[in-house]
């Protein structure tokens, strides 16, 4: 019997950042040309947030159907009013090991959708980009491409390890989309959970800290081609 050798241990720094990173990762603003992503505030943008889901004309978009659009391969929504979207946006203030961002232009200023970090693992250096929609409005407008990069540099000057992007198989935008920002496919876990009590089949992708230098070169000019094609 042939035995692999093992990877060498993490250095200080990394061992001592498995246990100084928080569970809840620590609030932050995110600023880039074309966004800014800043901590979800219940009070002020849960109404906001509503409106440009539930399927009405936003920000010169046309009127749409919000359940196929956002929210089919999505855990939660769409919802019925104001007070069930702020009920489902205090469960993610309230998740231990998450953080919910909103994604505004900077341009306009204008609240367009909402990414989060989620599944933190500070002890394995690990942490997931999820949650994440934007109203139909902001398509065509590299919010997705730079607000995805944003996170991703912050994570990873951080000190993490690995980056996740995890989606229903059967959601093949945003299969597309991970490919695109840069994630590598990991495979489909079968039956990995219930959501609106249907079984979901889960794509898993990944981005490692090694391969975070050429992603983001990568990353970088496609945000720049974005917000060039904006001016």
């Amino acid at each position: 019997m042939t035995f692999q050798e093992l990877p060498p241990p993490l250095n200080d720094d990394q061992l001592l950042l498995r246990t100084t990173l928080p569970l809840k990762p620590a609030p932050v603003t995110l600023s880039g040309r074309i966004v800014e992503l800043r901590p979800l505030d219940l009070d002020a943008d849960s109404r906001r947030l509503f409106e440009i889901s539930n399927g009405s004309p936003q920000l010169g978009a046309p009127p749409y159907d919000p359940e196929p659009v956002l929210w089919r391969y999505m855990g939660t929504g769409p919802f019925a009013d104001v007070d069930e979207m702020r009920t489902f946006l205090s469960s993610l203030n309230a998740t231990p090991n998450l953080l919910p961002l909103c994604v505004r232009l900077q341009r306009t200023g204008e609240l367009i959708g909402m990414q989060t970090f989620m599944s933190n693992s500070p002890g394995d250096l690990k942490i997931e980009l999820g949650h994440i929609w934007y109203t139909p409005a902001a398509q065509g407008t590299g919010a997705l491409a730079e607000a995805t990069y944003l996170m991703l540099r912050h994570a990873f000057d951080l000190g993490y390890l690995r980056l996740e992007w995890k989606c229903n198989a059967l959601n093949e935008r945003s299969r597309r989309v991970a490919l695109r920002m840069g994630f590598a496919f990991e495979g489909v876990q079968d039956a990995h959970m219930i959501i609106k009590n249907r079984r979901r089949d889960t794509a898993w992708f990944r981005m490692l800290a090694e391969e975070w230098p050429k992603r983001r070169r990568k990353l970088e000019t496609l945000v720049e081609n974005s917000y060039a094609a904006q001016k």
